[in-house]
């Protein structure tokens, strides 16, 4: 055996060694990766339905803002009938109302301020009658 084949006797044991030390690393690296494969699979089960329930509520979620969109447009429906009604009545009954009300409170005010003359007229000849006679 010469220095050449000492050598590379003794890099082979060294190889070997090293090779040997390298095992046990890549053998926990091989369970790590089984080990996110079977996470990344359960992952995958569980997000299915998941997913699946999350469309079956944004669904229901749909149905119901449909429900409540035919509710408001019936609400403002409702608003828009409710103005044009009382526009209606402003238009139509509004105004001979107010001016029926008007002439009466006119015909009211006429009537209480001729009474009240009336009333002054008799009090004053009175005291004229009063101041007359005690011969003032």
């Amino acid at each position: 055996m010469d220095i050449g084949q000492i050598a590379g006797l003794i890099a082979a044991i060294a190889f070997a060694i090293l090779a040997g030390f390298m095992i046990y690393p890549l053998i926990r690296l091989g369970k790590l990766f089984d080990q996110v494969a079977q996470t990344v699979k359960e992952t995958g089960d569980h997000a299915v339905p998941a997913l699946d329930e999350g469309v079956t509520t944004v669904q229901k979620v749909n149905r119901s803002l449909d429900d409540v969109n035919a509710i408001s447009e019936a609400a403002q429906r409702s608003a828009t009938n409710v103005g044009a009604l009382t526009d209606l009545y402003g238009s139509f009954l509004g105004k001979p109302v107010i001016k029926a009300a008007s002439a009466a409170w006119a015909v009211r005010a006429t009537a209480q301020d001729f009474l009240n003359k009336r009333a002054a007229g008799t009090v004053s000849a009175d005291l004229d009658a009063d101041t007359a006679a005690r011969g003032e």
